[in-house]
């Protein structure tokens, strides 16, 4: 990534919908910021209060579930993936690994995740990522994931 001539894109909220299949209250990005193909990018999501999933995780003390700290990496990962094709329909995206988690520190209503996603191979339809989710300069998250890009 330190060739200056490599021009880093993103993608918005409305390409993201017309790539991925998820929808609320299951999409947890909200954007992708410098994407360099599916080399690597960096997916947004700007967590909420709001978000269904702190009624039940922890009632008084709102904490984003791990794994769907884990998911928005899958998502951001695909995302990068199915741009990077210059597909215009939706694909669906399935986990095939989840490898190295660990979780560092809590994610609370009002924090902004930054998932960090570094492409280790690819073969075919299947990818393998290496992926770190931050906040506010501290890292929170990481995991190797793999994942089968599929129209069906």
């Amino acid at each position: 990534m330190s060739d200056e001539s490599t021009e880093l894109a993103s993608i918005d909220i409305g390409r993201i919908l017309s790539i991925l299949p998820h929808r609320y209250p299951f999409l947890l990005i909200d954007r992708i910021e410098q994407i360099n193909g599916d080399e690597y990018g960096v997916g947004i999501k700007n967590v909420t209060v709001n978000e269904p999933f702190f009624a039940g995780h922890f009632p008084g003390r709102p904490i984003m579930p791990g794994v769907l700290i884990i998911e928005g990496m899958a998502q951001t990962a695909g995302a990068m993936c199915i741009h990077s094709k210059g597909a215009d329909t939706p694909k669906l995206v399935y986990f095939m690994t989840i490898e190295q988690a660990k979780f560092r520190r809590p994610v609370v209503p009002g924090d902004r995740i930054e998932y960090r996603m570094t492409k280790l191979r690819q073969r075919g339809n299947v990818w393998k990522f290496a992926g770190e989710a931050w906040v506010d300069g501290f890292k929170v998250a990481e995991a190797e994931i793999g994942a089968l890009v599929s129209d069906q």
